[in-house]
């Protein structure tokens, strides 16, 4: 499978005559979808056989930020206003009833996702609130109990492997203790290891998401130079040993302002710490050739893991 090792995205609800030859011609890994691209269902079902059509592949990833509430893109179609937390603060009051109500609301989200054409969705949140959780994540979260977290987390993505739509665990290993908001600033989190690894890496332990999607954070009890996206130490000893991931590692977005440098440096430095593909959402199209033209093909490992995506989606 020959791919490059980027996910990137448009700027419309149509494709514009350069966007249709990137696609064509240049052979991204796959395509993530915003709420500017989603005018209604009708018009995104169109465009998603066209993007198939183009890349001559009926399974080419598709993916989407659909969490619910605070990050909803597909708002122009539904009104979807169920958070993470609204599910956490049920399995405080009735687990039993929390686990029925929210493998039903699973069911009825992916069927949609599924008609619409979407195979990826980038939920759950695994990030652990606390005291003072920056606000980008709030009702995003399950909740301040890392072992809720973890179930809910856990049941999600086999609740989505059931419907066979995959999952990104996000933002690994843990964006719950950063006070700052990473598309802004680069948050600075100085807890120990051991600290972060009973609570923040916890609910991200035995998850068998097929994707997880990095923090930009800077771990600096664990490496004091790099954010985690940057981080060959954190990405091998922690998320790959530690925690144990096995699948495709995606950075988060690369044009966020947690990360200080140019957008091809942001991305040759994530693929060499060890993320598998990077993501670009900003939608610039000369930005999206560009990289394109500078990141790499995607290796056998994870030629491999999307060999296996493929196969799920069977």
């Amino acid at each position: 499978m020959k791919r490059k090792a980027i996910i990137i995205s448009i700027k419309n609800y149509q494709l514009s005559t350069k966007e249709r030859s990137l696609l064509k011609n240049e052979k991204p890994w796959g395509l993530i979808l915003f709420k500017r691209n989603i005018k209604s269902l009708k018009q995104i079902k169109r465009l998603i056989k066209k993007i198939r059509k183009l890349t001559k592949d009926p399974k080419f990833p598709i993916m989407i930020d659909e969490e619910g509430l605070a990050v909803s893109r597909l708002s122009n179609i539904i009104n979807h206003n169920f958070s993470q937390k609204l599910f956490g603060d049920i399995y405080n009051s009735n687990p039993k009833i929390c686990l029925t109500f929210y493998k039903n609301y699973i069911n009825k989200l992916t069927a949609l996702l599924r008609k619409i054409g979407i195979n990826i969705n980038t939920v759950p949140v695994l990030d652990v609130l606390r005291k003072n959780t920056h606000k980008i994540i709030g009702s995003r979260s399950f909740s301040n109990n890392p072992h809720v977290v973890k179930l809910l987390g856990q049941t999600c993505v086999q609740q989505y492997k059931f419907n066979k739509i995959a999952t990104v665990v996000k933002h690994i290993p843990g964006h719950g203790c950063a006070t700052l908001d990473s598309h802004l600033k680069m948050p600075k989190v100085n807890l120990n290891y051991k600290n972060l690894n009973s609570f923040d890496f916890l609910p991200f332990k035995s998850n068998s998401s097929i994707f997880a999607m990095t923090a930009h954070i800077l771990y600096s009890k664990i490496d004091k130079k790099n954010v985690a996206t940057f981080s060959k130490k954190i990405i091998s000893e922690v998320i790959r040993k530690k925690i144990g991931f096995k699948g495709i590692l995606i950075s988060d977005d690369i044009s966020m302002k947690a990360l200080k440098y140019d957008l091809v440096t942001n991305a040759k430095k994530s693929l060499l710490a060890g993320c598998n593909i990077v993501l670009y959402c900003a939608g610039n199209y000369k930005d999206s050739y560009k990289l394109i033209k500078e990141v790499p093909f995607i290796d056998k490992f994870t030629a491999k893991k999307t060999s296996e995506f493929y196969k799920f989606l069977r």
